[in-house]
């Protein structure tokens, strides 16, 4: 729920409360406000967020919170607002038992990227190919905890056939402990066709090369060759990053398929790019071609798909036409899943 927020001073804030963790704010009531990322201006970091309603308690939840019956895991663990959610690999959950047999995601691709603004582009990247395909998204918890907190989920809530957060992130249509278990719960709960896992909203990164959230990249690589899925790695490739770690191929995606993946995935490169970003992408990805199959998948018809989106593009501020070469990457690798899935 967006909020506008007075100020005892005077001044005013647009802020953010989470209904299910805080209650329903309305005109006239005081709130507990968190105000440092946007104070901070971060990118993702645009409201305030409500604490909590001093004035009045939120409602107790449905059932009784002294039993397991509605489930136990809790999620941002230990802090002020955790939430307890009911997971889908628990015992109280319907799904437990076939969960509890689950061993393999049976050769499921999966998509596995740096950035949230990479999901719709490789939607729009498997729906070019194959419009009925069934997909599911796994929210990793290196970004935005919530779910709730993302307008790119909300606009494509008719385009996935759900998704499962893992870790310490909640919010989505299933909940799991793990990504391993979630990566089974889209394979055997919502038999998803293809999965793409990402981070929420917000990466975090130091200009270092082991400090950023995206690292977790290689290891949902990891995750899904254990369990016998097919990982596709979507590239971070851009010409218009200020940044030079960023340009070319993002050392992001350099160090994590290169450094913390151990098992194998397909890395798509798209057909079309600019001359000279190609060659560049070409040298940077020499040294991965020996654990990695690197890909090279069309673009026809890409550019077309991104554009129906019913979501708007942005990646670091930037829309499709400013940082086309993102967007088109993030799109074939979608292609080349759907593809494996056909």
């Amino acid at each position: 729920m967006e909020l506008d927020v007075d100020l005892p001073d005077g001044g005013a804030l647009r802020a953010l409360a989470y209904p299910a963790l805080v209650g329903d704010p309305v005109p006239g009531d005081r709130v507990l406000l968190n105000a440092g990322a946007l104070l901070m201006g971060l990118g993702t970091g645009g409201y305030a967020l409500v604490v909590a309603l001093p004035d009045r308690l939120p409602p107790d939840p449905p059932q009784a919170g002294d039993t397991r019956d509605a489930g136990h895991l809790v999620k941002a663990r230990y802090t002020p607002l955790q939430a307890i959610m009911l997971g889908v690999d628990e015992e109280a959950s319907e799904h437990h038992e076939l969960l509890a047999r689950a061993k393999s995601l049976d050769g499921l691709p999966v998509v596995t990227a740096d950035l949230h603004s990479a999901l719709p582009a490789i939607l729009a990247g498997v729906r070019a190919d194959s419009p009925d395909a069934r997909v599911a998204y796994l929210l990793t918890d290196g970004g935005a905890l919530p779910a709730w907190f993302s307008r790119t989920l909300d606009g494509l809530r008719g385009e996935l056939v759900g998704t499962v957060s893992v870790g310490q992130a909640f919010g989505g249509d299933l909940e799991a402990t793990t990504l391993h278990s979630g990566l089974l719960a889209a394979r055997h709960v919502l038999r998803a066709d293809v999965a793409i896992v990402a981070q929420g909203p917000g990466n975090l990164g130091t200009g270092t090369t082991w400090g950023f959230s995206g690292v977790a990249v290689g290891e949902a690589v990891n995750a899904v060759a254990t369990l016998g899925g097919r990982p596709v790695g979507s590239l971070r490739i851009s010409d218009a990053d200020p940044r030079p770690r960023h340009r070319g191929v993002s050392h992001h995606s350099l160090t994590a398929y290169g450094r913390v993946a151990l098992a194998p995935a397909d890395l798509v490169v798209p057909d079309g790019l600019d001359p000279a970003l190609a060659a560049e992408v070409d040298a940077a990805l020499a040294s991965l071609a020996g654990r990695h199959t690197l890909v090279r998948v069309p673009t026809d018809g890409l550019d077309a798909a991104l554009r129906a989106l019913p979501v708007p593009l942005s990646t670091m501020g930037r829309g499709l036409d400013a940082d086309h070469a993102y967007f088109l990457a993030a799109a074939a690798a979608g292609r080349h899943a759907a593809r494996l899935a056909a």
